[in-house]
């Protein structure tokens, strides 16, 4: 599947109450907060904001009347035009209010997590073939060897785990990011997902980008939704993850004002990637936070707990990447290696393409270059580190060296001069400081 011209199969809507596989009082009970909470007593605003046709919508209003819960005020009330309109009755009230001591959730209809997990298999993150042009183009803005994106290409195809390590400075992080620019293709992320009577919120504007929205009219009658609305088409989503990442961030959120949960990190990624920056900068040891990882590496599933203590499967679709400055045999054990699927070391640059990002940094940055600076450069500097480069040195000396000229008046031409004095500061001496 090419991913630049190939589409995921859409979540169809509903177009029966039974489609949505929820329990009916708690659909019911979410439409009266929804009508308690929001400004909203006409069919098509309240549809919009359950995110559900108006015929399912229109079945759920003739419920509660049936139950009389709700009432109609006919089609004379100033806000609803031509639509009858409709308010919670003194019963419907003191429903509602029950409703919302046991969860404060209202607005979008959840998506039966059984019915989520088999649209993320129509989406898989392992579903998708990238090509060798296209990870190229999204690292286009890095150099690097030829030999590096042989062992990425497949490792990102495959949607399995990867690990990259390697000296500071490197462009770990760069990668990472250029791999999530490779994945052109959107997917649907549920607003909410249902399980056991909870309510789950998965979708995040932080963490979800969002495609264009539909120029139908989600509120006629007649319209030709192209998904269920309860969606948000989004480009797959990228979570990234540094030294802050702790286990509990890996659970479920509860929040006990509201009585709602919101998805842990790993499952607002589904469908795309995780990235654990930083491993081993952690407050956990980096054995453990892999450990965490094992079942869901292997079997494509994570277990979750809910605040009774009930555990229950969520798919794990997810391409993780891990990414350190140790050495894997320094924080892993080998039965933690061996559930890592990928594992590629990104070295510093040759000394020609050291002078390529120079030379690319500079053209940015208005930075004209000296052939004798660079000389002095490469012949007295780094030989006093053993001529180790490193991807993050050309930007930061050339920083140094504009900071260097605006402070000083002087036009933006490299010297020995201004080399001497950025080199200084890229290193800190081992000395000790006497007190």
């Amino acid at each position: 599947m090419n991913m630049q011209t190939s589409t995921v199969m859409a979540p169809p809507p509903p177009k029966r109450l039974e489609e949505l596989q929820l329990p009916l009082t708690m659909v019911r009970d979410i439409v009266l907060k929804t009508l308690f909470r929001k400004n909203t007593n006409v069919v098509t605003e309240l549809a919009k904001a359950i995110c559900l046709p108006v015929p399912i919508t229109q079945e759920l209003i003739d419920l509660a009347r049936s139950q009389g819960l709700l009432e109609a005020l006919g089609t004379l009330n100033a806000n609803s035009g031509t639509e009858m309109a409709y308010q919670l009755t003194d019963s419907g009230k003191a429903r509602s209010l029950d409703a919302l001591s046991q969860s404060e959730y209202f607005g979008p209809m959840p998506v039966r997590l059984s019915v989520y997990a088999e649209q993320v298999k129509r989406q898989s993150i392992r579903n998708i073939q990238i090509t060798r042009d296209q990870l190229t183009n999204a690292m286009g803005h890095l150099v690097l060897p030829n030999s590096l994106i042989d062992n990425l290409g497949p490792a990102v195809g495959s949607g399995r785990s990867i690990l990259m390590y390697g000296p500071p400075g490197n462009g770990k992080s760069s990668i990472s990011n250029g791999i999530r620019d490779a994945m052109g293709d959107k997917i649907y992320v549920p607003r909410a997902i249902e399980y056991s009577g909870q309510v789950i919120s998965v979708y995040d504007p932080i963490v979800h980008s969002a495609a264009e929205k539909n120029e139908d009219d989600p509120t006629r009658l007649r319209r030709n939704n192209r998904f269920d609305s309860r969606y948000v088409m989004c480009a797959r989503p990228t979570v990234i993850t540094g030294g802050e990442l702790s286990l509990d961030m890996l659970d479920l959120v509860y929040n006990p004002t509201a009585r709602t949960y919101q998805a842990p990190l790993q499952l607002k990624s589904t469908g795309g990637i995780f990235i654990v920056d930083d491993l081993g900068r952690q407050a956990e040891p980096p054995q453990k936070l892999v450990n965490r990882w094992i079942v869901p590496l292997e079997e494509s599933k994570d277990i979750l707990a809910l605040q009774s203590g009930e555990k229950f499967e969520v798919p794990f679709d997810t391409l993780v990447i891990f990414s350190t400055n140790f050495h894997p045999n320094e924080i892993f054990d080998q039965a933690a290696l061996r559930r890592i699927f990928f594992k590629i070391k990104i070295d510093g640059p040759c000394q020609e393409d050291f002078l390529k990002i120079f030379s690319l940094v500079a053209r940015k940055k208005k930075m004209q270059l000296d052939e004798a600076s660079l000389i002095h450069l490469l012949k007295t500097k780094y030989p006093t580190i053993k001529n180790v480069y490193a991807n993050y040195q050309p930007i930061f000396l050339i920083d140094q060296m504009i900071a260097i000229c605006d402070f000083e008046g002087m036009p933006y031409k490299m010297t020995p001069e201004l080399v001497d004095r950025a080199w200084s500061n890229m290193f800190v001496k081992d000395e000790k400081i006497v007190k």
